[in-house]
């Protein structure tokens, strides 16, 4: 049954529950990449994905139905594709923010383009293709999921990539001894930061990305330095 609102006070514009469905159903299929992107521990994660998916499908409706009461035929005619088409320029500028480069890398890449997703299915279900919008919600848990863990196999076989978690302890000159190593077996240390791993007062936590000839067998050749108390293999983080 729909629900006619034709008051001044709400547009002028005839609305109907159909409309709201659409709405709650782009606010519900982001709140599941937001709550991907959350986990994963993104900064832009729950709110920003909700907030990007249900406002571009709120710009969406009204570029289809919010100047049904200036239109006259023959007189007035709007294109309602003009107001949807700049969600999409307007959403990169919001991408390029969360884009950074860090130590020459480029981190944030795979959640601006999550935001941007977020977007299409906000549209998608503003336009009413709400099984269109379920599908790309599907393909992206395929996509963050089960994808992430094939390119990492692929990278780190192809490339010969590695990273790890290595903690040992402080004032040891521990991390110098790993340095030396990396350069003994021509390791090249593409990557080290300060790693927030639970570690002990008296211990220091670091972040390494390796590549080389051999690399599977870092961990051992780590382990057997003085001082380091555990060296553990970390997948490589998503943007």
């Amino acid at each position: 049954m729909q629900m006619w609102l034709a008051d001044p006070l709400f547009g002028g514009a005839a609305q109907n529950g159909r409309h709201l469905i659409e709405l709650f159903a782009a606010f519900a299929l982001t709140t599941l990449i937001g709550l991907e992107r959350t986990i994963q521990g993104k900064s832009a994660g729950l709110r920003t994905q909700t907030i990007v998916g249900t406002s571009s499908a709120l710009v969406l409706l009204i570029s289809k139905y919010g100047f049904g009461d200036v239109l006259t035929g023959g007189t007035v005619v709007l294109d309602p594709s003009r107001v949807a088409a700049q969600i999409v320029s307007g959403i990169g500028f919001l991408g390029a923010g969360i884009i950074i480069t860090r130590r020459g890398a480029v981190h944030g890449l795979t959640t601006a383009a999550a935001v941007w997703e977020s977007a299409a299915i906000g549209m998608a279900a503003g336009a009413g293709l709400l099984l269109l919008a379920t599908a790309v919600v599907f393909l992206h848990f395929v996509s963050a999921l089960a994808f992430n863990r094939v390119e990492h196999q692929l990278s780190a076989r192809l490339r010969g990539t590695v990273r790890f978690h290595i903690i040992y302890e402080n004032g040891r000159g521990v991390l110098r001894e790993l340095l030396r190593l990396c350069g003994q077996r021509n390791w090249q240390l593409t990557e080290l930061d300060a790693d927030a791993h639970d570690v002990d007062h008296d211990q220091v936590g670091v972040t390494m990305t390796l590549s080389g000839a051999k690399i599977a067998n870092a961990s051992d050749a780590f382990s057997a330095v003085d001082g380091v108390v555990a060296v553990l293999r970390a997948e490589d983080e998503t943007d």
